[in-house]
């Protein structure tokens, strides 16, 4: 690997070892299970000092890309970046504070909306046959009243990545199933809950997906929209008047 680092840029060393590294990594160049080279040999290539190299390792273990072993085969070693790391990385991002609501709004507006035209044109017998069987689970848990609304959240989640699924682009599909893994948080903290709220989520799915059986592309999107749209507004309204009680909806 002696060609593959060079002299770190004095400016911003750490960092720039840490992207150096990880280029490297998700660029096929050092191959997972491949352990990079000692720390001593490392410190020479980017002519750093250990402490900074050591900052820098410890940053690419929290990004998941290396692993630090001990004992006589220790070492750095390359993880796998599979989806399971960047799914976990997603997650974090989306649990953290630096996803508003109304990113997310923004968000899944734009992305849900492109995801379900795509369904629409690209939906098989057998898949718009599993998304009215979903249905029929969603009525029957609206039957159930507010008991329901645990399940029901459980099968709207379903019908949403179900769909991500049928437009057949795995980053869409990688993505909302990431979102919609974690956008718990929001629902808990600021969704409006009751058999009103429960009802129109119900009666959006069912349009929706009747829309992709009729493979009407435009409605079904436009359908996704105002369905996120609805419920963020939702969300939204609860969020101010949380923030202040007095204040009327």
């Amino acid at each position: 690997m002696g060609d593959l680092f060079h002299k770190a840029k004095q400016s911003r060393i750490y960092q720039d070892v840490v992207e150096q590294i990880q280029t490297a990594i998700l660029d096929g160049r050092i191959e997972a299970g491949e352990r990079l080279p000692a720390e001593r040999e490392l410190c020479e290539m980017f002519q750093t000092s250990r402490g900074t190299l050591r900052e820098a390792l410890r940053i690419l273990e929290q990004k998941s890309l290396i692993e630090i072993r001990l004992g006589a085969n220790g070492g750095a070693y390359v993880k796998d970046a599979n989806a399971e790391l960047m799914a976990e990385n997603l997650a974090m991002l989306i649990r953290s504070h630096n996803v508003s609501l109304e990113h997310l709004a923004e968000f899944r507006e734009g992305v849900e909306g492109t995801v379900t035209g795509l369904a629409a044109v690209r939906s098989t017998a057998a898949d718009n046959k599993k998304l009215a069987t979903l249905i029929d689970e969603a009525a029957g848990c609206c039957e159930r009243g507010m008991t329901g609304w645990g399940s029901f959240v459980q099968v709207d989640e379903r019908v949403h990545t179900e769909i991500a699924r049928i437009a057949g682009n795995p980053l869409y599909t990688f993505v909302l199933h990431s979102v919609h893994d974690n956008i718990h948080r929001y629902y808990d903290k600021y969704l409006i809950v009751g058999e009103i709220e429960m009802e129109e989520n119900f009666q959006d799915l069912q349009l929706i997906v009747e829309a992709i059986a009729d493979h009407d592309a435009e409605t079904a999107q436009k359908l996704a929209v105002e369905h996120v749209r609805r419920f963020s507004r939702y969300m939204a309204m609860k969020k101010r008047q949380s923030a202040d009680p007095e204040k009327p909806f």
